[in-house]
C-alpha cells in the first residue's frame, strides 16, 4: 500500500503545488542557471527552483549531502510525514530504505576533481566518497530517521525509482519489512552531466523556447529535457497500515522488469523488453488489459523511445488501446533520469485518488506513427482503478508498475 508522498522537481518543492501545477499543464523547464550554459549546444533544462536544504535540515547536515541526496532527503520527509507513520513507535528493524538513483553525486564528483587539478590530493574533502556514492541519499534518510530495516540503493539508469519501488514491494510481500521508504532521486544538471548527454545528442537544443521542448510523442520531438529532483513514498503492509488508520493512496499491485539485450542507449525498436515488462506486470497485478485505465508513460521526447514505446503499448493493449488513457509527466517537468519512476508514481497515485489524469504539454503534432490517446494539453476527469506507469532506462531496462484503488 502507498501511504505517504513526497517530492521536490522543477515543479514544486512539495506534493500539492506539484499536482496542481501537473493538472495545469505547467511548464518547469527553463534556461540553466545553475552555471554557464552558454559553451553548450543545450542550455535549458528542469532545475529546482528555492530550494533551501539548510532551512530543511540544518546547514551542517545539507553541506555533508551531494544535491541528489538533499532531494531524497526533502521528499523523504515530506513522504513520511504524509503517512502519519510514527517512527518512534515503530520497530526501527522493519522500516526501511530503498531508493532509485542512475547517477549518483555527480555535482560532488566534479567539484572534487576541479579542487584536485587545482589545489592537489590534500585538498580533496573527506566527504568525498559519501557525498558521491550512489547510496547516499538511502543512507542519509536511514541516519536522519535511525531506520535500520532493508535499505540499499538501486542504480538501473532512468528505470532505477521504479526497481526500487517494486523492490520495496516484494520486500514487504516476504514479510521481511512494516514499511519502506522508496522512490528516486536525480541531481544531474552538472557541466559534465549535461555534456555527456549533449555528446550522446540524446537533448532537446530548443534553447530558444525551453518551456515547449519536452514535447513527447510530437512529431517535432528533439531529444529530451535534463531535469531534477526526487519522487519519494511509503509502501506500507496492509494489516499494518490498517491497523494504525493509514491513509491509503493506492495498492502497488504489479511489478514487471524485463532486458531489452540490444544496445547500451537505443531502445529495441521492436519494444520487446517493455512489451514484457508491461505484460508481466499486468499479469503480476491479476489484471486483465482491459482494466488498465491508464498509463504513465516514459515518453522521454526523443524520436527512438517515443516511438518504441507507442508501438509496445499497442502490442499489448489491442484493441483496448481506442480505452487507454496515456498522459507524459516529463512534458512539464523534464526527465529526472533515476528519479522519474519516483514522480511518475505520485501522478499516477493522485489519479487514482483524485479521478483525474493530468495532460501531455507540448504535443502540437501528434507522431502519425503513434496511435495513442495522450490526454493533449488539458486534464480529464475519469475513473481510475488501475494505473500502469513505465520507466526504461539506458542499457535495455525496462521497468513497468500497476497501481490499484482499493
Amino acid at each position: 500500500m502507498i501511504t505517504g508522498l513526497g517530492t521536490v522537481n522543477p515543479l514544486a518543492n512539495n506534493v500539492a503545488d506539484t499536482w496542481t501545477g501537473l493538472c495545469n499543464g505547467q511548464s518547469g523547464v527553463n534556461q540553466i542557471t545553475q552555471f554557464d550554459a552558454s559553451p553548450f549546444r543545450t542550455q535549458i533544462a528542469g532545475e529546482l527552483k528555492n530550494f533551501e536544504p539548510d532551512q530543511l535540515f540544518g546547514s551542517k547536515q545539507a553541506r555533508r549531502l551531494d544535491r541528489y541526496s538533499q532531494f531524497a532527503l526533502a521528499a523523504a520527509m515530506e513522504a513520511i510525514d504524509d503517512s502519519n507513520l510514527e517512527l518512534e513507535s515503530e520497530d526501527p528493524f522493519r522500516v526501511g530504505v530503498i531508493l532509485g538513483t542512475g547517477i549518483g553525486g555527480m555535482r560532488t564528483f566534479e567539484e572534487e576533481c576541479e579542487k584536485y587539478q587545482q589545489k592537489g590530493p590534500d585538498r580533496i574533502s573527506p566527504f568525498l566518497i559519501p557525498r558521491m556514492m550512489p547510496n547516499g541519499a538511502t543512507a542519509a534518510i536511514s541516519i536522519h530517521f535511525g531506520l535500520r530495516g532493508p535499505t540499499f540503493s538501486v542504480s538501473s539508469a532512468c528505470a532505477s525509482a521504479a526497481d526500487a519501488i517494486a523492490m520495496a514491494r516484494d520486500i514487504i510481500l516476504a514479510g521481511r519489512g512494516d514499511a519502506i521508504i522508496t522512490g528516486g532521486a536525480e541531481a544531474a544538471i552538472t557541466p559534465l552531466g549535461l555534456g555527456g548527454f549533449c555528446a550522446a545528442r540524446s537533448l532537446s537544443e530548443r534553447n530558444d523556447a525551453p518551456q515547449i521542448a519536452s514535447r513527447p510523442f510530437d512529431q517535432n520531438r528533439d531529444g529530451f529535457v535534463l531535469g531534477e529532483g526526487a519522487g519519494v513514498i511509503v509502501v506500507e503492509e496492509y494489516e499494518h497500515a490498517r491497523r494504525r488508520g493509514a491513509n491509503i493512496y493506492c495498492e502497488i499491485t504489479g511489478c514487471g522488469q524485463a532486458s531489452d539485450a540490444h544496445h547500451i542507449t537505443a531502445p529495441d525498436p521492436h519494444g520487446a523488453g517493455a512489451i514484457n515488462a508491461m505484460r508481466l506486470a499486468i499479469a503480476d497485478a491479476g489484471r486483465n488489459v482491459d482494466e488498465i485505465d491508464y498509463i504513465n508513460a516514459h515518453a522521454t521526447s526523443t524520436h527512438l523511445g517515443d516511438l518504441a514505446e507507442a508501438n509496445a503499448i499497442c502490442q499489448v493493449f489491442g484493441s483496448h488501446i481506442d480505452k487507454l488513457a496515456v498522459s507524459c509527466t516529463k512534458s512539464m517537468i523534464g526527465h529526472l533520469c533515476g528519479g522519474s519512476g519516483g514522480v511518475a508514481t505520485i501522478a499516477a497515485a493522485l489519479s487514482i485518488r483524485h479521478g483525474t489524469i493530468h495532460p501531455t504539454i507540448n504535443c502540437d503534432d501528434l507522431d502519425p506513427e503513434v496511435k495513442l490517446d495522450i490526454t493533449p494539453n488539458t486534464a480529464r476527469e475519469i475513473g481510475v482503478r488501475n494505473a500502469m506507469l513505465n520507466n526504461f532506462g539506458f542499457g535495455g531496462h525496462n521497468s513497468s508498475l500497476v497501481l490499484s484503488k482499493i
